[in-house]
């Protein structure tokens, strides 16, 4: 199994990023995907989720209205559209990936996203 996250980098406040994350080694198709964040000296938090067909997505209070997550089977891949960014996202992102509730959760390896006010 293998997630491959790109798209970080630095952005002013009130601006955009979009992350991808792309995976192999496993059937993408049928696992839900998360995006997970991690600032300095914080827990790492759940971002957003989404089902493995797409039709169901989550997101944490903070990004509602602001992230939205997507996914695109036929290219494993994984996204995260980031608007109106706040210095508050500023975090390393990473993306997970995980079967069923009853299963362990892949991780890759992170990208970092700073904002600047």
């Amino acid at each position: 199994v293998q997630l491959v996250e790109s798209g970080g980098g630095l952005v002013q406040s009130g601006g955009s990023l979009r992350l991808s994350c792309a995976a192999s080694g496993f059937t993408f198709s049928s696992y839900a995907m998360s995006w997970y964040r991690q600032a300095p000296g914080k827990e790492r938090e759940l971002v957003a989720g989404i089902g493995s067909v797409g039709g169901s997505k989550n997101y944490a209070d903070s990004v509602k209205g602001r992230f939205t997550i997507s996914r695109d089977n036929a290219k494993n891949t994984v996204y995260l559209q980031m608007d109106s960014l706040k210095p508050e996202d500023t975090a390393v992102y990473y993306c997970s990936a995980r079967r069923s509730v009853m299963s362990r959760s892949y991780w890759g390896q992170g990208t970092q996203v700073t904002v600047s006010s």
